[in-house]
């Protein structure tokens, strides 16, 4: 996805609806070469195309909704791609910025992905990457599958590494999700006992959210933004985990 691209796209998440005439007078190029920056876009399922107009996918689509600050997010998903090897099975959980970890990934390596994400799964339709979709109950506002079943499963496959999305964390709390069976898939996963990886913007640390995802000492590392304090860069190092600072160039 080149910058023209991102702008495309966040355009469309900001606004809803947009004209391909707006689009083209926004980014100085035609609207043929919009038309096709579009059709791109819509077959690798960042938005749709309808009638002269781009806009997102179904409002019930978590990660088309969450996927604010996309360059961002773009940019932590690349940092964590090189901390995967060619040959690697990994778990990625859910999140903007864990789907475009899974998109990074399928175009870069050969490696199998594991996930509980339909929307990741879907997402990776048209690479050639291995793609596991771990079943149980369909979760559709997060398009996630939770519940027993997929604990189940989650102890039957094996990976290296595993990429988690998190809603908040405290010093006080560690690291918490705001839903009670999405927190229960993620704490399945550390179990496992893999090198479990959180990815995520800086906005999360110094919120808090009901369910537990741990204990912290079951997490190795964060991939995050420079807005991290460094308070709690200094907190979570305290706790043993390696802190990765991505710098946003934008």
């Amino acid at each position: 996805m080149n910058s023209r691209q991102q702008i495309i796209l966040q355009m469309v998440i900001d606004k809803g609806r947009v004209s391909v005439v707006e689009l083209a007078k926004t980014t100085g190029v035609s609207e043929v070469t919009i038309r096709q920056d579009l059709n791109l876009l819509e077959k690798q399922s960042y938005l749709r195309r309808a009638h002269g107009y781009a806009v997102p996918l179904d409002s019930e689509d978590v990660e088309t909704r969450m996927m604010t600050h996309f360059a961002l997010k773009r940019e932590l998903a690349e940092f964590a791609a090189t901390l995967v090897n060619n040959g690697e099975t990994v778990f990625i959980e859910n999140g903007s910025s864990n789907a475009l970890l899974a998109r990074t990934l399928a175009e870069q390596k050969d490696i199998t992905i594991i996930t509980v994400s339909s929307y990741i799964a879907h997402l990776l339709k048209e690479t050639q990457c291995e793609v596991i979709l771990l079943g149980g109950i369909y979760q559709k506002k997060s398009e996630s599958m939770v519940g027993p079943l997929t604990r189940q499963y989650v102890q039957q496959v094996h990976f290296s590494k595993a990429f988690i999305g998190i809603d908040g964390w405290q010093p006080e709390t560690g690291f918490t999700g705001r839903d009670m069976m999405r927190s229960d898939v993620v704490n399945a996963v550390l179990e496992k006992g893999c090198e479990a990886i959180v990815l995520t913007d800086s906005s999360k640390f110094g919120a808090v959210h009901p369910y537990t995802m741990g204990p912290i000492s079951r997490f190795n590392r964060v991939i995050t933004d420079q807005r991290l304090s460094d308070e709690h860069r200094q907190q979570l190092q305290r706790d043993g985990l390696t802190v990765d600072i991505v710098k946003h160039t934008a």
